[in-house]
């Protein structure tokens, strides 16, 4: 069975605009953080292509997509020679900078989950591999610039969309490869959820959107130790 995403050349030449788009990212912080060219390179590239590897790793596929796919490799090293040169104008974009961050965050989902399903792994399974192609390169560029990774620090739906279109990705590519659906029902479902994804993040980010937290509580209904009963009786006194 063909992958929707890497056979068709619409997919294609969005991969490549991805791997740019989150290695922009990844570079800009690099930038910020005031490291050598040979750091902001290193970002870019694991940035780019991390969540790649991190998937290819877990599903014994080598040399991973981040080391093998030279187009891609080369994308990014081209990726990091442009951001030390235009990181005040890559500053300035934000909006487009988050729209196509999360058109990376949904193509990567989608095509994590395909892959991982190509590989004969469960429907669970492949929608880890989407999240962690999704979310991995963040995760490592956050690391190598040592501050809490963006999907923890950003309480912004950001890993939610990219689970919830994995889970639909499973779905379709099932439907697929039961011969319930052509090729090109396929493909187009895989728009669906690319764009699916890309609303989420960036209606999240524009109206505050949040994930919500533990539920605020001050009592606990558990019995009371001795220890504590006494104190409770002395401060009753």
């Amino acid at each position: 069975m063909q992958l929707a995403l890497e056979s068709n050349v619409f997919f294609w030449a969005i991969e490549y605009i991805a791997t740019f788009c989150c290695g922009l990212l990844g570079g800009l912080c690099a930038v910020k953080k005031r490291y050598d060219f040979i750091a902001i390179l290193m970002t870019v590239w694991l940035t780019g292509l991390g969540g790649g590897i991190i998937r290819d790793v877990l599903l014994g596929i080598f040399p991973p997509v981040g080391v093998s796919d030279k187009g891609l490799v080369i994308t990014s090293l081209v990726t990091g020679v442009a951001v030390a040169v235009i990181y005040p104008e890559v500053d300035r974009l934000k909006w487009t900078m988050v729209a196509l961050d999360a058109l990376a965050l949904g193509l990567y989902a989608v095509n994590g989950t395909q892959k991982a399903l190509i590989y004969h792994t469960s429907g669970m399974t492949a929608v880890f591999m989407g999240l962690i192609t999704a979310i991995g390169g963040g995760l490592i560029r956050d690391m190598l610039l040592n501050v809490v990774p963006a999907v923890i620090r950003d309480s912004h739906w950001y890993a939610v969309p990219a689970l919830i279109g994995s889970i639909l990705t499973v779905f379709v590519t099932r439907a697929y490869q039961g011969g319930h659906i052509s090729f090109t029902f396929e493909v187009v479902g895989d728009i669906v959820i690319v764009a699916f994804i890309v609303v989420l993040r960036v209606l999240s980010v524009r109206f505050d959107w949040k994930v919500p937290g533990a539920i605020k509580r001050s009592h606990a209904y558990l019995p009371l130790s001795a220890k504590e009963n006494g104190k409770k009786t002395d401060s009753n006194k």
